[in-house]
């Protein structure tokens, strides 16, 4: 072959095995159910929404007029402005709209999803991959609840907070275990992770979770940040309330006592997108 033509041969090898690993938009290729991770997780749940609208075998809009709790100023529809998947992302959007639903309404509207009853573990690695809203007052998370209450009401059955956002504080995550007694007796202990450099908005970050019995830590782009490994519940020994299936929230909240109410600056619509939610599972685990 001549040396020329040998050059665009090569050049082409290569351009078709690079693409191997690359989405259409230049991504890195999609894990299939069964890929393994260093560590023996073996992937068991994923949503990249990358679908014409939100998968309903796997996710519930929440509705529910009196916001979140917490003194939250948001009302959660399940309309196209507040929940919507665009450009293979999903997106909870808080709008200040005065939008009305069961009777109420509220200077704010918003979303959330939830998985369940369509997808609830006993145990896992949770990969999430989001950019968050700047602006004070706004409050995205994503974590996990008990899908069944076997401890007691909140907080006695656990809450796993994955990771949640301050808008005023752009450089800075928290994640935050709840458990204990039922409220106001309940306890939380976590910490915060801020990054060396950039933020949340600008960019997307891959937050993960490993929970596993007796242990939970958690991640910011691989970099391990917090592991807890004491708590308790007064409805179980240890490691209750950690040891039953919980199932996994995404929220986009406006207000309330963790990050304080909006104010003149803070911009509307604001976006919470996700690129992707993959679960795994080691085969012990995913067998309980």
């Amino acid at each position: 072959m001549p040396s020329n033509l040998w050059i665009f041969f090569l050049m082409g090898v290569l351009g078709v095995a690079g693409s191997l690993g690359t989405s259409a938009q230049g991504q890195e290729s999609r894990p299939g159910l069964g890929s393994k991770l260093d560590g023996g997780w073996a992937l068991v749940w994923q949503d990249e929404f990358e679908g014409p609208s939100l998968d309903y075998s796997k996710w519930e809009i929440e509705i529910n007029a009196f916001g979140g709790g917490n003194n939250e100023l948001q009302i959660y529809t399940d309309r196209p402005e507040n929940v919507r998947l665009e450009k293979g992302r999903l997106i909870l959007e808080a709008r200040n709209d005065k939008a009305s639903i069961q009777g109420t309404t509220r200077d704010y509207s918003s979303g959330r999803i939830r998985s369940k009853n369509r997808g609830d573990w006993k145990y896992g690695r949770f990969e999430i991959r989001s950019k968050f809203p700047k602006g004070q007052g706004l409050w995205p998370a994503i974590w996990l609840m008990p899908t069944a209450d076997t401890y007691g009401t909140w907080a006695a059955s656990g809450e796993i907070d994955i990771v949640e956002f301050k808008g005023q504080e752009p450089q800075v995550v928290h994640g935050t275990l709840h458990y204990g007694a039922t409220w106001p007796n309940n306890k939380f202990t976590g910490t915060k992770y801020q990054l060396p450099k950039g933020n949340f908005v600008d960019e997307f970050h891959d937050f993960a979770l490993e929970w596993e019995p007796g242990e939970i830590r958690w991640y910011v782009d691989g970099q391990l940040y917090q592991t807890q490994t004491k708590w308790n519940s007064t409805g179980g020994p240890f490691p209750a309330p950690f040891d039953q299936k919980f199932h996994m929230v995404l929220n986009m909240a406006v207000g309330g006592g963790f990050v304080g109410n909006p104010n003149g600056e803070t911009a509307f619509p604001a976006q919470m997108e996700v690129d992707y939610v993959r679960v795994y599972q080691r085969s012990v685990d995913a067998n309980k």
